[in-house]
């Protein structure tokens, strides 16, 4: 079992919305109007020098074929987005126990 942090910009949230229905995964906690700036990668701070802001959504994926499936498709959808700054970024740790 895993725990996926996706972070991306906020004008990405149709496409995350859909590539989540298409994967039939309908379970997530989101965070919205989130400050950052990733390795290399200009900031998303929400003002005139750095618009916009990144979102988080948090998934406990049990099966490694849902998390394959969800990798592999935000794969695809970064090859669509042009500028480096806007790709999904997916990060996985290890998820021990639900209760």
């Amino acid at each position: 079992m895993k725990i996926v942090f996706m972070v991306y910009h906020d004008i990405l949230e149709e496409r995350i919305n859909k590539l989540l229905l298409e994967l039939n995964i309908d379970y997530y906690t989101e965070w919205e109007n989130v400050k950052g700036k990733g390795h290399h990668t200009e900031a998303h701070l929400g003002n005139r020098t750095f618009p916009g802001y990144n979102s988080v959504r948090m998934l406990a994926i049990q099966d490694e074929i849902t998390l394959n499936m969800l990798s592999e498709s935000i794969v695809l959808l970064n090859k669509d987005i042009v500028k480096d700054d806007d790709k999904v970024r997916l990060f996985q740790v290890p998820l021990e126990k639900i209760t």
